[in-house]
């Protein structure tokens, strides 16, 4: 990692961020045109970025309505410490677990999930009681989200 984030973050890096939160399927070549690089200094300049561990990956965004999960909820899980590793091991090989947070509060842990059905969130709530308490919040719309960090904003 670098010791000053803010000389790897320099305005050409931020505008290279920029540019791949707007379009992650940019060329080299057409990224460089846009920020006033060559192909080959963009792309080194990509690769520290990823190396750094700044860029994590890129991918398609989905809209899993369309695809058939319908139903996002919140689940809380207030499970005893002891439990905790069984909770993060569930959460992770559940598709529908989508986040899982480990929080303070009455809860250990909030996930947001996907499901089919109001019946299918049902036996997913089932599956987690046995971690502890649940509480679970169905989300009626989603008025934000924020796809891309503006950097150098704040």
């Amino acid at each position: 990692m670098a010791s000053d984030p803010q000389k790897l973050l320099d305005p050409i890096n931020l505008a290279i961020l920029h540019e791949l939160q707007q379009d992650a399927r940019l060329s080299y070549s057409e990224l460089g045109r846009r920020v006033g690089l060559s192909t080959p200094a963009v792309t080194e300049r990509v690769r520290r970025l990823e190396d750094r561990g700044i860029i994590t990956g890129y991918g398609a965004r989905l809209d899993l309505a369309r695809l058939g999960y319908e139903i996002t909820a919140l689940i809380e899980v207030a499970a005893p410490p002891s439990r905790y590793p069984q909770v993060v091991e569930f959460a992770r090989g559940k598709l529908e677990v989508r986040e899982c947070y480990f929080v303070t509060g009455e809860a250990s842990f909030v996930a947001r999930v996907v499901t089919r059905s109001i019946a299918h969130l049902q036996e997913l709530i089932q599956q987690m009681m046995v971690f502890g308490n649940t509480r679970t919040s169905v989300v009626l719309s989603t008025p934000i989200i924020k796809e891309t960090f503006e950097l150098g904003q704040g």
